[in-house]
């Protein structure tokens, strides 16, 4: 099998994300819900992840850090917790685009037709009553990364929120919460940061008061009526997934100090993957292929091929592994021109190889031929 579909989730895991999963089921009580050994091994590992992470994106504080199933569950809470008028962009996932519909106040600035975004026109969307700006910082279908530093400094002088969703940028492109004045980075665990499914969080501001989609046990406050107060513990109710956790800090660890060298590998593949495309007249590629920040992953699609059948065949015929359809980004997909058809997602990472990616090439000549 050859994997192209980090964008995805990361496959395979690291070793050390797996022998940290495994240590944690043998030796990890519940966290937080008592003061054995085992639970305190449980709360010592969630408490080392919330400093690691706070570091890794420049956040203030690791209390300022909670844990969550997903960039999506993190992505509802803080647009469910702005509570007034939203910009967003065309550019965004479902997990941005839906809980936005749900508040019924929001501006979509549109990007063209290779998925660019006009930083005007998000200024020039902003409201009086606008409560937040919430946009993607990599589009999961082109890869083209967008300017969050210059919408932060936006946000900032018209005193709003800014929400990223980090979710293909996280682990890949440098991230300072500080310095591009993110009030909110909601990430997964599962992908360039290369933990297990079922890992992700938000990283807050102290200002920006995120209410909880869940309540109930805690382990402190046990005869108040309501869930603590303070963070994390307010956006944390029940038992935390504090195996998952340990892979995920394992993965954080592991990028950490080697996150440009793991991006400049997968890009080299990326680059070498495009250079190729080109000379095969029936491949278009989508996206801005000019832009200097990106993430490694190309969306294509062959002429007179849909991308499911391209996908499949790829898989039956040649063992690769790829994503194809919409990508949960309906308004990207509107703006490439591919609505009906969808498009094939190719996303390396540094685990990837220069022959695998020449048996892709290979593969997509032999169909196209």
């Amino acid at each position: 099998m050859m994997y192209f579909d980090s964008a995805a989730t990361s496959l395979p895991k690291p070793q050390c994300v797996i022998d940290a999963v495994t240590a944690a089921m043998l030796t990890q009580g519940n966290p937080s819900r008592g003061v054995n050994n085992a639970s305190l091994a449980g709360l010592r590992c969630i408490t080392n992840a919330r400093q690691e992470i706070a570091r890794f994106f420049g956040g203030e504080n690791e209390v300022d850090v909670a844990f969550c199933q997903n960039a999506t569950m993190a992505l509802n809470q803080a647009i469910g917790s702005v509570g007034k008028h939203i910009v967003t962009t065309a550019a965004e996932h479902n997990s941005v685009l839906r809980p936005v519909y749900r508040t019924g106040d929001y501006t979509i600035v549109p990007v063209d037709t290779k998925g660019r975004l006009d930083i005007k026109q998000v200024e020039e969307a902003i409201r009086p009553d606008t409560g937040a700006v919430v946009m993607t910082h990599a589009s999961n279908v082109t890869g083209n990364s967008y300017d969050i530093s210059a919408v932060g400094e936006l946000c900032r002088q018209k005193g709003i929120y800014f929400i990223v969703d980090a979710s293909q940028s996280a682990g890949l492109l440098p991230i300072d919460m500080k310095a591009m004045n993110i009030t909110a980075l909601c990430f997964s665990g599962h992908k360039s940061l290369y933990g297990p499914q079922g890992t992700g969080g938000i990283c807050v501001k102290p200002e920006f008061s995120i209410s909880p989609m869940l309540t109930g046990g805690s382990g402190s406050n046990t005869y108040s009526k309501t869930g603590p107060e303070e963070m994390p513990e307010r956006l944390e109710a029940g038992t935390q997934n504090s195996h998952g956790i340990a892979g995920l800090l394992a993965g954080v660890r592991y990028v950490s100090g080697n996150r440009e060298l793991f991006l400049n590998q997968a890009m080299e593949l990326t680059d070498y993957f495009l250079e190729e495309l080109r000379k095969i007249p029936s491949i278009q590629v989508y996206g801005d292929l000019k832009c200097t920040a990106r993430t490694p992953v190309v969306a294509l699609n062959a002429a007179k091929m849909g991308s499911s059948e391209l996908a499949f065949e790829l898989n039956e015929k040649y063992g690769i592994c790829v994503r194809a359809g919409a990508h949960c980004a309906p308004l990207m997909h509107e703006a490439l021109g591919t609505r009906d058809k969808g498009a094939v997602r190719f996303s390396f990472s540094h685990m990837n190889t220069m022959e695998e990616v020449e048996s892709a090439v290979k593969a997509l000549r032999d169909i196209c031929s």
